[in-house]
């Protein structure tokens, strides 16, 4: 019989690799390490239930623990944390119960997900200085706010998860601040849309700061005092939102191999440059198919795919992960924002040719239709028509074309091959004029210029 697998993370990498190895192997011995008392559940639906839409937080999961222990068999450890790798003896050193323990394994798999930055700042290990990463965080905080105990609160960084926690909070009659080091809002948008998204912030009413650091807290007796370039803003929580680090140092301390931002560097079956150590999840940095080199890029659906990917191939079967184009969408208040490969900051800095950002603005539907809203369209690409990328907003769809362009990237179009697609038209869905389509028209005519 094979020798026992061992899962490190029980997010939704490591449950998937551990599922998939299942369905491979019905008989191996698979054991999966989760440092918190939650596994398999929906991390980004934690917005959702601070702002109270989703009631209970045992709806995130995709399956209770005892699910995977019983019907899969799975020797699902919660509260055991993962120390220490020894790849020669193939040995594990984890954390339960404030125990040292030992684990031999035959394979390994690294899925330990993302860590939240964590500055190095005076007062951020205060009390109600919270990260919210995991279901234990968003319990607690969700408790604070059941309780009517937060009246003001600053939320450290504008990316994504900083700004849906600021309209989570928001719904909750939290009075809002948002500092942000950088000058624009979501810096993985271009400044022109990421304009469009600072407004939307700042119509709500929240005080959206940019271009400011953040110095720190400290305590004005009770009261709770962020630093915020050189002002003092009191506030009830401070939510630190300044983005995730790949939580991979049981690998990298055991000689792994890393690129991009400290992520696991990984092959198309997921192995790790360590004998029988895969890896998977938010602590990888895959293969980018547009920049053609790997990047770090912590998106859920890869996740997904790269932890079955893990665990098929661990279990004896054959699967591939080609890579990412870095596709996203995010809800703002009412806008609905998305992107996909790369922006032309990031393109200027990567690639060697000039690129071009072409804008364009359609309609949801038809524009007769009721509820047809504008759809603002960005295509970047090079002077000679190989597509790059496209960002979107509107208060209408955009998750559809944003993975239009998504597929197009990935099958390595030019522009003008995106005029050739046979999308959809009926006047509630779509209108005549595709707003993708127009942004390649007008990236092919001569009117399209450098931005």
């Amino acid at each position: 019989m094979a020798q026992r697998l061992v899962v490190i993370g029980g997010g939704a990498a490591g449950m998937s690799a551990a599922s998939a190895a299942r369905r491979v192997d019905p008989e191996r011995e698979i054991v999966v390490l989760e440092a918190t008392g939650h596994a398999a559940y929906g991390l980004c639906g934690i917005p959702y239930y601070l702002a109270g839409l989703v009631e209970r937080a045992e709806a995130l999961y995709s399956y209770p623990p005892s699910y995977f222990r019983q019907r899969r068999r799975i020797d699902l450890r919660l509260h055991a944390e993962a120390v220490e790798l020894d790849p020669e003896r193939r040995e594990l050193r984890y954390r339960e119960g404030g125990q040292d323990r030992r684990l031999a394994y035959g394979d390994l798999v690294v899925a330990a997900g993302g860590a939240p930055v964590q500055p190095a700042l005076p007062g951020v290990t205060d009390a109600r200085v919270v990260t919210v990463r995991t279901l234990e965080d968003a319990v607690a905080l969700r408790a604070l706010l059941d309780e009517g105990r937060l009246r003001t609160a600053v939320v450290v960084g504008a990316g994504y998860v900083g700004l849906e926690m600021a309209e989570a909070l928001h719904a909750r009659g939290v009075r809002m601040t948002v500092v942000e080091a950088a000058a624009q809002v979501m810096p993985n948008l271009d400044e022109p849309v990421a304009a469009l998204v600072a407004d939307e912030v700042r119509r709500h009413g929240v005080d959206l700061r940019l271009g400011v650091p953040f110095e720190g807290v400290r305590r004005d007796g009770d009261a709770l005092v962020a630093l915020v370039d050189g002002a003092a803003l009191p506030a009830d929580l401070v939510v630190l939102a300044m983005g995730v680090r790949p939580a991979a140092d049981v690998a990298t301390l055991a000689g792994a191999r890393t690129g991009p931002a400290g992520a696991l560097l990984v092959d198309e079956e997921m192995c790790t440059t360590l004998p029988s150590v895969y890896a998977a999840g938010d602590c990888i940095a895959p293969q980018h198919l547009v920049l053609g080199r790997p990047a770090y890029l912590p998106l859920g659906p890869a996740g997904n795919k790269t932890g079955r990917v893990a665990g098929t191939v661990v279990a004896g079967g054959t699967a591939r992960f080609r890579g990412v184009v870095g596709t996203a969408v995010v809800k703002v208040f009412n806008l609905a924002v998305a992107r996909t490969g790369l922006t032309l900051t990031e393109a200027r800095q990567a690639l060697g040719a000039e690129p071009v950002a072409t804008d364009a603005v359609g309609r949801s539907c038809a524009k007769y239709y009721p509820g047809s809203e504008p759809v603002t369209v960005r295509l970047v690409h090079e002077p000679g028509g190989r597509l790059l990328g496209a960002q979107f907003v509107s208060r209408g769809e955009v998750a559809k074309r944003v993975d239009v362009v998504a597929t197009a990237l990935q099958a390595g179009f030019d522009v003008a091959d995106l005029l050739h697609l046979d999308l959809s038209y009926a006047p509630p869905y779509a209108p005549v004029y595709e707003p993708v389509l127009l942004a390649a028209q007008a990236a092919i005519a001569p009117s399209a210029v450098p931005a």
